[in-house]
């Protein structure tokens, strides 16, 4: 049995829409399957507006672009983070303040936020790391008492909820801007793909433009201008109908999708609680005011040493695990440029998390012999104080 770590999942209408888009004559992008998507995140989340994206990593360059970012200006984010939630804000020339991870979650803690803020700060990017939200409450409250923008790394987190006393908001629409992935390892997928969601009308207009390599071209096929030009910076970051046309059909079949993951993030949760307990490994834990969307499964071994027995112990059994994100304060790019503050949970989440195989056709039986196996490291190394202790 060869279990990998990540399998693309198809409804088995991606190619029939696909065709659809094909025929109708119309296949570069802002058609008819551009529209279809969101319209459908618009309706579904109630996203105020949204533009899909050649990735997410473009969504969070728009971003950047649409705040105006520039040397001098600094923003703050989790340093536990893919390269790009930086990257997009470094290609314009601010300076990244990282915030360490909390105890008992990944995502960035949000009460050390606050002392990171000086004349400088422009902006804070939040992470919703495994699609688990950071408390949002607290960080716009931050932001609107220091006048600072807040953009949502929302990658993770499609179909994912802040929860308040009275209401729950969709990740990703709660910031002045969020982005999304539709990577192939996430839940709905268009193989590379994302999307900007626009919840300050301010920017709506500029970021369509910005869109459409800042020209006001949608503006003209609307009739809204007899021509169009080059009005502003921008780029290519529409993808072309036959990515949304694929990313359409994730859609159509994104409630079945939803409901298969969860079931397979609660088996792993049950199966894995006597062995987590013997090994001193945590699992995943949900704040109370965050939803769970199934995203990933992961766990966080007690060192370095015993993370990489584990991932070696199921690589043996033919099972992929694999580590996640390397702490960015620490890259070889940033080292240097970062203010030098230690970032223990960070650093921690670094050495010692680790996900599981995790994708929609992951079968009963895989998931069982994966859980089974990580009871036998359990029994075989619990004892060992080699792997117990750093």
């Amino acid at each position: 049995m060869n279990i990998p770590f990540n399998k693309p999942f198809l409804t088995g209408k991606e190619l029939n829409f696909i065709e659809d888009a094909v025929e109708s004559g119309h296949i570069s992008g802002n058609g008819k399957y551009t529209n279809k998507c969101q319209q459908f995140f618009q309706r579904e989340f109630g996203f105020d507006d949204c533009l899909l994206t050649t990735s997410c990593t473009d969504a969070l360059e728009m971003a950047a672009i649409l705040l105006d970012i520039e040397p001098g200006d600094e923003v703050i984010m989790p340093s536990y983070t893919f390269v790009s939630t930086a990257n997009a804000f470094v290609l314009r020339g601010a300076k990244i303040r990282f915030v360490d991870s909390r105890k008992d979650h990944p995502g960035m803690d949000e009460s050390k936020i606050e002392d990171l803020i000086n004349e400088n700060t422009k902006a804070i990017v939040v992470v919703h790391y495994a699609g688990i939200a950071c408390d949002m409450g607290k960080i716009m409250a931050i932001a609107n008492k220091q006048n600072l923008y807040v953009i949502e790394d929302a990658a993770q987190a499609i179909d994912s909820y802040y929860i308040t006393d009275d209401t729950q908001s969709q990740l990703g629409g709660i910031g002045h801007l969020g982005t999304f992935s539709f990577h192939e390892t996430k839940n709905v997928i268009s193989g590379e793909g994302g999307m900007l969601t626009i919840n300050d009308d301010k920017f709506t207009e500029r970021a369509e433009i910005i869109w459409e390599k800042g020209t006001n071209r949608s503006a003209f096929f609307r009739g809204e201008v007899d021509k169009y030009g080059w009005v502003d910076i921008g780029s290519s970051f529409l993808p072309s109908e036959l990515n949304a046309a694929f990313l359409y059909a994730q859609l159509k079949n994104m409630v079945e999708i939803q409901k298969k993951r969860l079931r397979i993030w609660n088996r792993y949760h049950e199966g894995l609680q006597e062995a987590c307990k013997k090994l001193n490994i945590n699992q995943p834990t949900i704040p109370n005011y965050a939803t769970n969307n199934g995203h990933m499964y992961y766990l966080v071994c007690e060192s370095e040493k015993q993370r990489n027995a584990f991932i070696t112990f199921l690589k043996e059994r033919d099972i992929q695990s694999v580590f996640h994100y390397q702490s960015l304060h620490k890259s070889k790019f940033y080292r240097k440029k970062h203010d030098g503050r230690l970032l223990p949970k960070t650093e921690w989440y670094s050495n010692c998390l680790v996900r599981l195989p995790f994708y929609y056709e992951l079968t009963k039986e895989e998931q069982e012999f994966i859980i089974s196996t990580i009871h036998e490291f359990a029994e075989q190394f619990k004892a060992d104080s080699a792997y117990s202790h750093g």
